[in-house]
């Protein structure tokens, strides 16, 4: 939306409906508010993940702006950044960035700007059947990575990604998990 209506701002702020809204090069993304299948597999998720990171010196956030200037901003489901990462705002790069896929989101259409926001690694998870997607920094670029004999690897939290029977199962050395 290139110019919103003032007033349907205002009433956004007011019902706090705009706490995922997204500034893409100076134009507004409205962002519904996740549904359950996605807001469950991001707090189960978030439970595993954000203890592995903090080992590593990583600071994780749910909802945090990633920032390349004022108008050009995503919020992903998840950030994991160190702490010269961290900023009033929320973000200003990260090692790592987590996208639960909902219906009709952008999120492939934000591929390009985290790799200018010099993001190491997204993974991306599809809520309906446990699927997960890691795309790591290639240069300027994050490119897909392939699964070796059907497993991801995560090299930000040294954790492998498999799914099997409906279930994603997470290992790292000294645990495992599944959502």
């Amino acid at each position: 939306m290139l110019d919103p209506p003032k007033a349907m701002l205002d009433e956004r702020r007011r019902l706090g409906l705009d706490g995922r809204d997204e500034m893409w090069d100076g134009v507004l993304h409205m962002v519904p508010p996740p549904g359950e299948p996605h807001q469950g597999i991001s707090s189960e998720l978030f439970l595993i993940l954000a203890p592995l990171a903090k080992r590593r010196g990583l600071d994780p956030r749910m909802e945090t702006g990633l920032f390349r200037s004022e108008h050009d901003y995503r919020i992903p489901d998840q950030l994991y950044r160190r702490p010269e990462h961290r900023s009033g705002r929320g973000a200003e790069g990260a090692d790592l960035v987590v996208e639960i896929r909902s219906p009709g989101d952008e999120t492939y259409e934000k591929i390009e700007f985290y790799a200018a926001a010099g993001v190491r690694e997204l993974l991306v998870v599809h809520p309906d059947d446990r699927r997960a997607e890691v795309f790591r920094a290639v240069g300027t670029r994050l490119l897909p990575v392939q699964a070796t004999g059907g497993v991801l690897g995560l090299e930000t939290l040294g954790v492998e990604l498999r799914t099997t029977a409906g279930a994603l199962h997470l290992t790292w050395d000294d645990g495992s998990a599944q959502v």
